[in-house]
């Protein structure tokens, strides 16, 4: 079958080739002693998430990193099973993922850790609030383990899309990597047709001396994006013929409506400057008691870009007023081209202790701070170099973690034996955002005060999980967790007025449940249930503005979360394949997202509780290596997932609609060829069904600026080994130039060259 054959055939198609093509095995499986013997990957690499996880974990090693297109640190995720990476152009600095029934703009639904300290942003729960992957070098990771769902009591209800687990790998010995990335994408659409690329240099330097394992990195990307914003305006049927210009570009928009594309405005073309540095430290007190410390830096100067299509009868660029297209006026704002930049200097600093033993007790401890040392918007007010405009400080936002941990492992998993864990967890998330005037956008110091907002949040919980081997083939796994959260010094100012809400505490307990068995020595049948609450975000509570529009209000008395979920899955274990089913079900109320409430005149925007979201669905997963061939590794998944609001009283327009940005169907496939010893080329495919930017589909039209399209992409990457030092690298993402849209427009094809040289 063509690769053109499969794609006419309709997600169904692509779906059950990319996950049910796959060989069979001749070999007689090796015999489990143990229930827990089984559990181990393809790749024979011990996975860094704790062996009694009673939930799918889906992992990829730094062996696999190596054949993939990978720049930072988030695209290690791009292939994984139900995943989607919103990631618009690399080094955004934007990138959440999706996941089964969670889309990306629930980034509070996800949980991202890079050695046990959370990198997750959880003071808000929208893009704009991503994990902070730039802490994480790709280079330096020994692998990436992904947990779904909230099936764990030893993770919080943040955990119901999934958990990212990323181990950075640490010397033995004196090792020294240098590295050189370059990156580059021709963009021709709605009037632009240009190059658009950068470049990404890496250095590490580790040793080990004597009980000290060090680790140092720094690293500097440069980076211009593609047009991700396009200034448009609906067609107008108020005739005109002040100022007439030129240059407008027809078009339909993702409502179905005609349209004019005047630019590119608000976020325009992201041009981006990243500096980053880490160092990790790793001390053995004892054979068998570890510290460390952790400290990292990510600095990031950003510029929006923006650009007028429009011409006046003297060739000028216009930007705002009264103009006239093809007989028809528009008036555009002051602002409405006005650039703006972003400057972000962040520190992650951790520390951990901890016991590892085999068997017996462990005792384990983890610290972090996350500062946003400095985080500032500002913004012109109208076309200009450095007149007037606005500043948007966030600076000192932060968030605290502690975690302490408690394990006993038995000697032997005979039945009746118990491996239990117990621990203490605390986070803090305090937000700081100050607005002032400036009379110069660029370099000015703020100026009159107009407003801002600010709180916090704090959860405590306490929580145990009981691994009991009821008997030589069956396993029986319960938990719970109970967490005392509370938010306060929440506030929200505008020029002339401020408002202090008082402090909120809310205690919720989530039981945990699941039983697996052996059903035969290379099949385990798991069947899972859980509870968990995902509680508001400070963003979320404290949050609002007013506009001469539309109302876009907070409300400090929402609900938490409150998720349901089941899972039942079947994994068969090969000498060198993995292979998984699995179906799901959840059940959300109180779903927390932004929306118009269209009970009310006028509509308020705002984020509110969503009553009753359910997702069900079905995944399938294979991970081989020497499939067909010695030299051929072989992966491959599909989902299904049916996300629907089944209640929303404040929005009924979108009861029984597939909810945002979750499509129907996802595939990936990733075939990697080793040609000799020292070459291999790697072909991956990517799929996505057709995902709504609206929960009452109101954009009807997917494939325009706007909408969200379907979409299959193929990458490829050759690697040549010319010395055991040194790696070479050409690569393409989305090899057929494929033009789809998640509201922006994703990349076109991007071509990327590399050279590793590791010591």
């Amino acid at each position: 079958m063509s690769i053109r054959s499969l794609y006419e055939g309709g997600p169904l198609a692509v779906a059950i080739a990319c996950a049910f093509a796959l060989p069979a095995y001749a070999d007689e499986p090796q015999r489990a002693q143990t229930l827990k013997e089984i559990r181990v990957s393809a790749t024979g690499d011990a996975p860094a998430v704790d062996p009694n996880i009673p939930a799918v974990v889906e992992s990829v090693t730094a062996a696999k990193l190596d054949r993939l297109n990978i720049v930072n640190a988030e695209d290690a995720l791009k292939y994984m099973p139900a995943f989607g990476i919103r990631k618009r152009f690399v080094g955004d600095e934007n990138a959440t993922f999706s996941v089964r029934g969670t889309s990306n703009q629930q980034s509070a639904r996800g949980l991202v850790y890079l050695d046990g300290l959370l990198l997750s942003n959880l003071l808000g729960n929208t893009w704009g609030t991503p994990p902070r992957w730039s802490m994480a070098f790709p280079d330096n990771l020994a692998r990436v383990d992904v947990i779904y769902g909230a099936y764990s009591a030893l993770y919080p209800g943040n955990s119901i899309g999934a958990t990212v687990v990323m181990t950075t790998r640490m010397p033995t010995k004196l090792e020294m990597t240098a590295e050189v990335q370059g990156f580059t994408q021709n963009v021709d659409t709605y009037g632009v047709n240009r190059d658009f690329g950068g470049s990404r240099q890496a250095a590490t330097l580790g040793d080990r001396i004597g009980n000290l394992s060090l680790l140092i990195g720094v690293a500097h990307l440069q980076a211009n994006g593609q047009p991700l914003v396009y200034a448009t305006q609906n067609l107008s049927s108020r005739p005109g013929t002040v100022n007439p210009v030129t240059g407008a570009i027809a078009d339909t928009g993702a409502n179905g409506l005609p349209r004019q594309v005047l630019g590119v405005n608000s976020e325009g073309q992201e041009a981006t400057s990243q500096d980053e540095a880490r160092i990790k430290l790793a001390y053995d007190f004892t054979p068998t008691l570890q510290g460390g410390l952790t400290m990292g830096y990510w600095n990031q100067d950003l510029s929006h870009r923006t650009e007028s299509f429009l011409r006046d009868a003297s060739g000028r660029p216009v930007y705002s007023g009264t103009v006239s297209i093809d007989g028809r006026q528009y008036t555009l704002p002051a602002n409405f081209f006005a650039p703006s930049t972003r400057q972000s200097r962040n520190y992650l600093y951790g520390a951990s202790l901890g016991t590892h033993n085999e068997t017996g007790w462990n005792v384990e401890a983890n610290a972090s701070y996350f500062d946003m040392d400095r985080n500032r918007d500002r913004v012109a007010s109208s076309v200009t170099d450095n007149g007037a405009g606005q500043l948007t400080a966030g600076d000192g936002s932060r968030w605290r973690t502690f975690d302490l941990r408690a394990s006993y492992r038995p000697e032997t998993l005979a039945p009746n034996s118990h491996w239990v864990s117990f621990g203490y967890h605390y986070d803090g998330y305090a937000l700081k955002n100050e607005v002032s005037a400036l009379t110069q956008w660029r370099s000015g110091g703020a100026g009159a005060d107009q407003g801002g907002n600010g709180g916090s949040t704090q959860t405590q919980a306490v929580y145990i999980q009981d691994t009991w081997q009821l008997a030589d083939r069956w396993q029986l796994t319960t938990g719970a967790r109970f967490e005392q959260w509370r938010a306060f010094d929440g506030t929200r100012a505008t020029a002339t007025a401020s408002t202090n809400y008082p402090q909120r505490k809310e205690t919720h307990t989530s039981p945990k449940a699941s039983l697996s068995w052996q059903a035969a020595d290379n099949l385990v049948l798991r069947f899972s249930a859980a509870r968990a609450y995902r509680f508001p975000t400070v963003s979320e509570l404290f949050q609002g503005t007013f506009n001469g529009i539309s109302l876009v209000n907070n409300d400090p008395n929402l609900k938490p979360e409150n998720d349901l979920s089941r899972e039942l899955t079947a994994e068969w274990y090969h000498p060198n394949s993995v292979t998984r089913f699995s179906l799901y079900r959840s059940d959300t109320r109180n779903t927390l997202f932004s929306q118009t409430d269209t009970t009310v005149f006028p509509n308020v925007t705002n984020v509110q509780n969503v009553g009753l979201v359910r997702t069900r669905g079905a995944e399938a997963s294979y991970d081989g290596q020497g499939v067909w061939w010695d030299r051929l590794d072989l992966s491959a998944n599909a989902a299904y997932t049916q996300a629907t609001t089944v209640r929303n009283e404040r929005n009924p327009a979108s009861v029984g609609k597939q909810f945002y940005r979750i499509p129907r169907w996802r595939a990936n496939l990733v075939a990697t060829l080793h040609t000799s010893e020292r070459t291999m080329l790697t072909l991956a495919g990517r799929y996505s069904g057709r995902q709504y930017n609206t929960l009452d589909h109101s954009d009807i039209d997917p494939n325009t600026f706007g909408g969200a399209s379907a979409f299959l992409t193929w990458d490829a990457k050759l690697v040549y080994r010319p010395t055991d030092h040194l790696d070479l690298g050409v690569g393409v993402d989305n090899l057929t130039d494929r033009r789809y849209y998640v509201y922006y427009p994703y990349p076109s094809r991007t071509v990327m060259v590399e050279a590793k040289y590791r010591l």
